[in-house]
């Protein structure tokens, strides 16, 4: 009887702890069965959550590379499935709330600027003006690159997948520059949000 390959253990393993815990041991041929078994779950459960088929097909590799470096997967504590579903609620939710507060500050900014001609009381227009200059200030401090990826997200509304396809950039780069000039922004601009 020949012997068993490495290759071929994807036929021996059952269960999801079993393909875990082989993922864990370096046997990549069980993300690919894990992957199959659970990223429609993984999806769906993004994409309804996010309302974007491209960010929910990001979420969902973001999920299974998240499985395979340092998870928090503990089989003692329930299933795969259910950590997975949970793993990804929490996480599409919170790229909502980061997408919408970057919304509300950016809205919050416009809203600024169209109020200003409007407004009558001269105390309100050099208010506005001056956190007019900040946002302006603090605008100008970011790198080009990080500017034009979150005027892209912001205002053209798009994915950080379809930011990456257009500037010819890797999707890692994408979340880096975008999240370091979100944080400078929020760094420089603490006086006038909230």
């Amino acid at each position: 009887m020949p012997s068993e390959q490495p290759g071929n253990t994807d036929r021996f393993i059952q269960t999801d702890v079993e393909l875990y815990l082989a993922l864990k041991a370096g046997q990549d041929v069980a993300l690919g069965i894990l992957y199959d078994r659970h990223a429609g779950l993984v999806y769906g459960i993004a994409l309804k959550i996010l309302g974007n088929p491209q960010e929910a097909e990001d979420l969902t590799q973001d999920i299974f590379l998240n499985l395979t470096q340092a998870s928090s997967y503990d089989p003692r504590r329930g299933s795969l499935r259910t950590f997975l579903a949970i793993l990804t609620r929490s996480r599409a939710i919170d790229r909502v709330r980061s997408r919408s507060k970057a919304r509300e500050f950016f809205g919050q900014w416009r809203d600024s600027q169209a109020q200003q001609t409007a407004t009558d009381s001269l105390f309100e227009q050099l208010s506005q003006s001056e956190q007019s200059q900040e946002v302006r200030a603090a605008l100008s401090q970011l790198s080009d690159t990080q500017r034009q990826i979150l005027q892209m997200a912001y205002y053209d509304g798009l994915s950080q997948s379809e930011i990456a396809k257009r500037l010819e950039i890797p999707l890692g780069t994408v979340k880096a520059r975008a999240r370091r000039g979100l944080l400078k922004l929020r760094q420089t601009l603490t006086d006038y949000i909230g």
